[in-house]
């Protein structure tokens, strides 16, 4: 094991978090990655030794983001805290505090924790969701790490709410507290890239329902996208770099629409050309479907949305030389295929 104290990661069986660890042992850390249920560390093992990670300088403890117990335990010793856990579910919920409570509560108690043990540097994963759903904007802005999303407004998922009240409420947190921890935010766009292990992320799990001819027809929408090797990287390089503190880092590079994302798995796998979606629906009959199926209403907001915007900062700040959406959506179909998932 490393002789520096261990940084902690916690949602460690989330796909950002496991390319996270992969690329902290690489670098020579030592990491105490958080967990849910125990009998799941052998698979986030399995999965950062398949990116390349030494497991030899992992070691795992159980904490819940919707119980106190556990963090004081998860951070001690610790300088560095990477809080990755929050719920991203396929369909969202009746109840949106279902989703808002936990991503919300799970940061100021893994905050609270953070600061109880005098961690230095805290990089909280957010989302380009906390950026790009303002208000009044100009159909031509373009979007950066100056924008917030406004969680007041009506016609906003209860993911989108939950990562932007929970990043605002670590910005407030470490504002209002002295003795806070260095805070820094990664907000990816949709998370793409090469999948480690058949527990797939939301975003993965998109392709094996095009795969099975679940979606014979796309919304018309469109996503900034981000490789999560990248997302990884601007996680690794906030929490060695100084001046990265009180900064957020907006990560992607270019952007894909669902129709798009299907011609890319059809183009890698021609046999799967018949199931992906044929056509783009018009904005109305998403809107009518989303009555009937809840997955729908996930994307509610992005019709007719545009998100141009700028990585200029994350490149520049972090050294980062981020992959395109094109070969980021690619390595995803790929990793699927290898691990035999479509």
């Amino acid at each position: 094991m490393s002789d520096r104290p261990p940084v902690v990661v916690t949602g460690s069986t989330g796909l950002v978090a496991k390319h996270i660890i992969a690329e902290l042992v690489k670098r020579g850390h030592a990491v105490r990655a958080t967990l849910r249920r125990m009998e799941k560390a052998d698979d986030v093992r399995r999965a950062v030794k398949r990116l390349g990670g030494e497991a030899a300088q992992l070691e795992f403890v159980v904490a819940d983001l919707e119980q106190r117990a556990g963090w004081d335990e998860a951070v001690a010793g610790s300088q560095i805290v990477i809080h990755t856990a929050s719920p991203f579910p396929m369909a969202q919920p009746d109840n949106p505090e279902d989703v808002i409570r936990p991503a919300r509560d799970g940061t100021l108690r893994v905050l609270e924790a953070a600061t109880r043990a005098a961690v230095q540097r805290f990089v909280l994963t957010s989302s380009s969701v906390a950026i790009f759903y303002g208000r009044d904007l100009p159909s031509d802005h373009i979007y950066s790490e100056a924008d917030f999303t406004d969680e007041t407004r009506t016609d906003l998922t209860p993911y989108i709410k939950s990562k932007t009240i929970a990043e605002k409420a670590a910005w407030d947190f470490v504002q209002k507290n002295a003795a806070a921890p260095q805070l820094a935010v990664i907000n990816p766009g949709f998370v793409q890239g090469p999948a480690p292990d058949a527990d797939l992320s939301t975003s993965h799990e998109l392709y094996r329902l095009m795969a099975r001819g679940v979606y014979p027809a796309a919304p018309r929408i469109r996503f900034p996208v981000a490789d999560v090797r990248d997302v990884a990287l601007a996680h690794a390089e906030a929490t060695e770099r100084p001046d990265a503190a009180g900064n957020r880092f907006l990560v992607g590079s270019g952007q894909l629409t669902l129709f798009e994302l299907g011609r890319i798995l059809a183009r890698e796998y021609p046999e799967l050309s018949s199931k992906v979606p044929k056509f783009e629906l018009p904005d109305a009959a998403v809107r009518a479907l989303a009555y009937v199926d809840k997955r729908m209403r996930t994307i509610l907001p992005e019709l007719g949305a545009t998100k141009d915007y700028t990585n200029a900062h994350v490149t520049s700040a972090l050294g980062l030389r981020l992959r395109d959406a094109d070969e980021a959506a690619t390595a995803a179909v790929r990793s699927l295929r290898d691990l035999r998932l479509i």
